[in-house]
């Protein structure tokens, strides 16, 4: 892995977000790398000292790289923890996208980008955030309604959970389709059988609990600070990076077992665009709401949203606001504590 910063003027090396390229050279001086990050190519090296090296010049690579269950880490911090300490209680919640395959899973062709004249943090609180989906996304639970959908079980096995390091998920049974293995009608009646053999693979891979618990909850999670895995109608991946205080960009890609059939990924994908697409049923009315909290933060006398929902429950539920507070008090431990913090991490 390589930063895509040019170690001679520091512009962009490449441009594309996406193909593949065996060099990459600077537009400002043209300055080229291999693949590998090495210098192979510098116009008018000659008026350079002896002292100039091309190997000094690479391409730099971050601190900390490392995966798991196929998901790749970076990290700038040379004396951050490992990724396995840090991922702390996400990892199970890894564990079961991770385990929707035997071969493993791999993100769909196509990118979702967009912005939001917001705040990052508050796109952090709605990807949490149970308590807004049915005031916000009423269009959508009527759609449900309205082609066949059960929604009698949604909301129960409910439950939000603090999973440390700020990581934060909320888990809920689901009336939707699952693409991985839970039928709904929108699939189709000749869809039907092809799931519940699905199922029964996933009964004798796991055991019944724990095949339930793969295929017919779903789960909204974000990694401190900034990844959200929705795991819900389809497996989102969601990343958002501010440009300025009230102004973000957003990217987001759809995730899937490598062997799912070209039909099964066509419902996923179907999925994905009807809830979470640009003209989906959810991203609009949530970009309006988080420009509109925006908005209205302008109002100086509004100190702080009120984020206490849930605090005297023993389990909070996934429309409590434990995640939350949970996301809060990490980003306030590093704003307000970070020598402490190095000091620990030495230690």
């Amino acid at each position: 892995m390589l930063l895509n910063t040019c170690t001679h003027g520091g512009a962009l090396v490449c441009r594309q977000k996406s193909r593949n390229a065996r060099i990459f050279q600077c537009p400002y001086h043209a300055w080229t790398f291999n693949s590998r990050g090495q210098l192979v190519g510098v116009p008018g090296e000659e008026s350079y000292s002896e002292a100039f090296s091309r190997d000094e010049k690479r391409l730099v690579s971050p601190s900390q790289v490392d995966s798991y269950r196929g998901f790749i880490f970076a990290c700038l911090d040379p004396a951050a923890d490992s990724l396995f300490d840090y991922l702390a209680g996400a990892r199970e919640y890894l564990d079961l996208v991770g385990d929707q395959s035997e071969l493993g899973m791999k993100i769909v062709a196509g990118q979702q980008s967009y912005s939001a004249r917001a705040n990052w943090k508050l796109l952090v609180e709605n990807s949490l955030d149970g308590y807004h989906a049915m005031p916000t996304h009423q269009r959508y639970f009527s759609f449900l309604h309205d082609v066949g959908v059960d929604m009698r079980d949604l909301g129960k096995h409910q439950r939000a959970v603090d999973l440390g390091n700020g990581h934060a998920v909320i888990e809920f049974q689901s009336s939707w389709g699952r693409p991985i293995a839970q039928w709904a009608p929108p699939f189709g009646e000749h869809r039907k059988a092809h799931f519940e053999e699905l199922r029964r693979r996933f009964d004798k891979r796991f055991g019944k609990d724990r095949a339930w618990h793969i295929c017919e909850t779903s789960r909204n999670m974000v990694i401190f600070p900034n990844l959200v895995i929705n795991d819900i109608m389809a497996i989102t991946v969601r990343t958002f990076y501010p440009v300025s205080p009230d102004y973000m960009q957003v990217d987001a890609w759809a995730l899937a077992p490598i062997d799912e059939s070209a039909e099964d990924s066509a419902l996923r994908l179907d999925n994905f665009l009807t809830f979470l697409g640009p003209g989906g049923f959810a991203t609009p009315d949530d970009v309006e709401m988080l420009e509109s909290c925006q908005r209205g933060f302008a109002n100086r006398e509004v100190g702080w949203s009120d984020l206490s929902r849930g605090m005297k429950c023993e389990q909070p539920l996934a429309t409590d606001e434990l995640q939350m507070r949970t996301f809060w008090r990490r980003w306030n431990q590093l704003m307000t504590e970070p020598e402490a913090l190095r000091t620990r991490k030495a230690a």
